[in-house]
């Protein structure tokens, strides 16, 4: 590669070792202009662009506190405090970790600086470069990496972070420059050998735990993000691991970004690469400097650091000694530090006037090479990277890449629709029009629309799968949630047509319905309508439920009243008014009315003719003579004459019968496909009001 002529420098941004790419194989056109990429090298020596002050991010008194219940079915409640007037400063080109026991508060306060937390809750102030923080700017430019491992499985470590790129790096951008950024970012997260590995799960070998920590951190500063939050990089890594992870979190904060992490016990090689250190123990600082000061801090509060000791395993067991068992706890070593910092001399921060503003700041930022979702120019600094018809691609595409590998997935599903269809088929095998024909006909028709509304159960584990991978990324501005539920809806239909030829293709005619090819389309529309607005319903109950098992309950108990009320079990007529609501909002009834009216909605087919009005009866086991006469003492009393052929109840008989009178089968269709839509859009609703990912 051409970055082999350009050893890397450690101020250097990703972004400018990627130009030397760019350089390298720079098109013919000749019209990679600054304002066309955005991607400029003028770090290295240009002059035309003066140089901003250094970022500086500054938290003043952070409080945080939650209620909780003092006793079990009481309403008394007390506060407890998380963040206790937390104060510091973070700094461009370096790291500074929060260190802490469990319950210390860690991952609180790192939350309280990505905006995880509400602001009627969070305390205290946050500014970068003096300059109060607002959430909007603070998507744009940061990044925050939670402490599981969020990736979709199937996908290769190349892939996971080209797809990332895709969201995060402008259209402008041209795809061989993606493709360039992704390869440079490979190599120095250490991946190349892991490059074409699958990520993997509990099911599909793939790579190493250090190397999916790695790529989880890729995915998230492929833009180059001015600020880099991390929640325990290096939780459940090995030594050596853990070490790399911190390795190129060095290298991530000297190529120009501001990284703050939470870590729970760094070793001795993982400390020399800490910039600057806090210490928590329940909610309060007990040490806020660099890692050098360490061994005079607390010899200083009379517990000198052993020479041989590791400073900061040393500072942590004292830490949890002190809550353990001291009477005041760690209060005799928070008041140490507020005198300790007082005695300190003020290191030199920004005192005066900045030379840019924040906004300029950030723009020399991007003029330098940092790409900050996916700024097209100089002035502004747009939500987010690509229009929303890109994101819909790019989500098609992955969840499309995914889903090709495991084909068992689709394939399970397609063989219990065939499973079904078959069952149906050869158990209503050439149904014939009499009453006995008619009441099995109808059995079927209300078996097979139910069927089509419980197979699409198994959508409940796609989102619920992707749910925390999504929240991740929408966050952040990677994408809009509109994006996601149309690619989602998008890619779902062609799988939802398949299913249901196959399921009409078995049915129809096998069982001998009526209509001939255009009921058969007709049949295939509803079988298809349905299987739509069950994948929608269910999709919709996903973005509610917090587990598959309740998913699958939820789905399961209100599908079988959706049965229930659907008309088949009892007539519209006769269900009580105070239920009646329930039937019109039931999601079987109208593909039951629209394959009932598609059935019997012809006025020139008898399916009770003379002696068949019997049958069902106790004269139904009578002789053909005797119900012939009975049918001329019928005739008499009536005054009509009834033959043995005559027809007595035609099709629209029998809707009027089962209280199918007020809509015609296209109206049911298309009521059908209104009902897809709707929850889909509620989809949205829950997605843009359930995933905001943030305490309160």
């Amino acid at each position: 590669m051409e970055l082999q002529k350009h050893p890397k420098k450690s101020n250097s941004t990703l972004a400018e070792l990627l130009m030397r790419v760019d350089d390298a194989h720079s098109d013919v056109s000749g019209n990679n202009t600054p304002a066309d990429n955005r991607v400029v090298d003028v770090g290295l020596g240009s002059t035309s662009l003066p140089l901003s002050n250094p970022f500086v991010l500054s938290f003043t008194n952070l409080s945080y506190s939650v209620k909780v219940r003092k006793k079990w079915g009481k309403k008394v409640e007390n506060s407890k405090v998380l963040l206790n007037n937390i104060s510091g400063e973070a700094r461009e080109g370096e790291i500074m970790a929060v260190l802490g026991a469990s319950g210390s508060g860690k991952s609180t306060l790192i939350d309280a600086l990505a905006n995880r937390i509400s602001k009627e809750s969070l305390k205290g102030s946050i500014t970068l470069n003096g300059e109060t923080l607002e959430s909007k700017l603070l998507r744009v430019i940061s990044a925050y990496v939670m402490q599981d491992d969020l990736l979709f499985p199937m996908l290769t470590v190349e892939e996971t972070l080209m797809f990332s790129a895709e969201f995060r790096l402008p259209r402008s951008l041209s795809e061989k420059k993606k493709k360039a950024r992704v390869q440079a970012l490979i190599d120095q997260l250490g991946l190349r050998k892991a490059a074409q590995t699958v990520i993997g799960d509990e099911g599909h070998r793939g790579v190493s735990g250090g190397e999916r920590r790695r790529v989880s951190i890729g995915t998230d500063i492929i833009h180059d993000p001015i600020v880099l939050f991390l929640d325990e990089p290096t939780s459940g890594l090995d030594s050596t691991s853990a070490f790399m992870v911190v390795k190129v979190l060095q290298r991530i904060a000297q190529s120009g970004s501001i990284v703050i992490m939470s870590i729970h016990q760094p070793s001795y090689r993982i400390m020399n690469l800490l910039d600057r250190l806090i210490f928590l123990s329940r909610g309060n600082t007990v040490y806020n400097g660099s890692p050098s000061s360490l061994p005079r801090f607390f010899a200083e509060f009379g517990h000198p650091i052993p020479e041989n000791e590791n400073k900061t395993e040393f500072a942590l067991d004292l830490i949890r000694e002190l809550e353990e068992n001291s009477h005041g706890g760690t209060k005799a070593l928070v008041e140490f530090n507020k005198h300790w910092q007082a005695r300190r001399k003020p290191r030199t921060i920004i005192t005066r006037k900045p030379n840019f503003s924040l906004k300029e700041a950030i723009i020399a930022s991007i003029s330098r090479g940092k790409l900050v979702s996916g700024a097209t120019n100089e002035s502004s600094l747009p939500d987010f990277a690509n229009p929303f018809w890109i994101e819909i691609i790019v989500i098609a595409k992955r969840s499309i890449t995914n889903s090709k590998r495991m084909p068992e997935l689709f394939a399970i599903r397609l063989g219990a629709v065939l499973i079904t269809g078959f069952i149906l088929a050869t158990m209503f095998w050439q149904l014939d029009d009499s009453p006995k024909g008619i009441q099995e006909r109808l059995g079927f028709f209300a078996f097979a629309m139910s069927t089509t509304f419980y197979t699409c159960a198994e959508a409940i584990p796609v989102f619920l799968q992707e749910k925390y991978i999504f929240m991740r990324e929408t966050a952040y501005n990677a994408y809009r949630r509109s994006s996601y539920v149309l690619a989602q809806s998008l890619i779902s239909i062609p799988s939802l047509i398949i299913l249901s030829i196959t399921f009409a293709g078995t049915t129809f005619f096998s069982v001998g319905l009526a209509g001939g090819s255009a009921g058969f389309f007709f049949f295939f529309l509803t079988i298809l309508a349905s299987f739509w607005a069950g994948s929608s319903f269910v999709t919709f109950l996903s973005g509610i439920v917090p587990h598959v098992m309740l998913g699958f309950t939820i789905v399961v108990a209100i599908l079988a009243y959706f049965l229930l009320f659907s008309g088949f079990f009892i007539s519209k007529n006769r269900i009580p008014l105070y239920w009646l609501w329930f039937h019109y909002i039931s999601l079987v009834k109208y593909p039951y009315e629209g394959v009932l009216r598609n059935e019997f909605d012809d006025p020139n087919k008898c399916f009770v003719r003379g002696v068949q009005m019997f049958d069902g009866s106790p004269l139904g086991t009578a002789s053909e003579a005797m119900k012939l006469k009975l049918l001329e003492s019928m005739s008499g009393v009536l005054g009509v004459n009834i033959s043995g052929s005559t027809c007595v109840t035609t099709g629209k008989d029998l809707l009027v019968q089962q209280g199918i009178s007020d809509i015609s089968k296209w109206d049911c269709l298309w009521i059908i496909v209104g009902w897809g839509f709707f929850f889909r859009v509620l989809f949205y609703f829950t997605l843009l009001l359930g995933s905001k990912n943030k305490r309160r």
